[in-house]
């Protein structure tokens, strides 16, 4: 299911040449570079990858996984979310949190990925 929600994404996303092809400009350098910040520590890559594995993620079921306690959860999915790499939705006591599809394809162009 993951797999058509993304291919249906990037059909719809327009394209342009990954970093690798053509040079950023100011902005998208400075916009991406905030996103690659986000994502160099290995606990938020690890978060990231494993709220995008699962499509949608309590804060609750992330502390077994990563092996880092709540507010170090909420560290970490704060700096994620203020990157535009995912969202939140506070439902109760906890935040659920999913991936910002818009921010993932843009990620993987500049990346070159497909």
């Amino acid at each position: 299911m993951a797999a058509t929600a993304t291919r249906t994404l990037e059909s719809t996303v327009p394209c342009c040449a990954p970093v690798t092809e053509s040079a950023l400009s100011n902005d998208e350098a400075t916009e991406f570079a905030k996103v690659l910040a986000a994502l160099s520590d290995p606990v938020r890559l690890r978060l990231f990858s494993l709220v995008a594995a699962e499509g949608e993620s309590c804060s609750c079921r992330l502390e077994g996984p990563l092996e880092r306690s709540q507010p170090t959860i909420s560290h970490h999915t704060k700096i994620l979310a203020d990157a535009g790499l995912i969202v939140g939705e506070k439902r109760g006591k906890w935040t659920w949190w999913r991936i910002e599809e818009d921010q993932l394809a843009r990620v993987r162009r500049v990346l070159g990925g497909t």
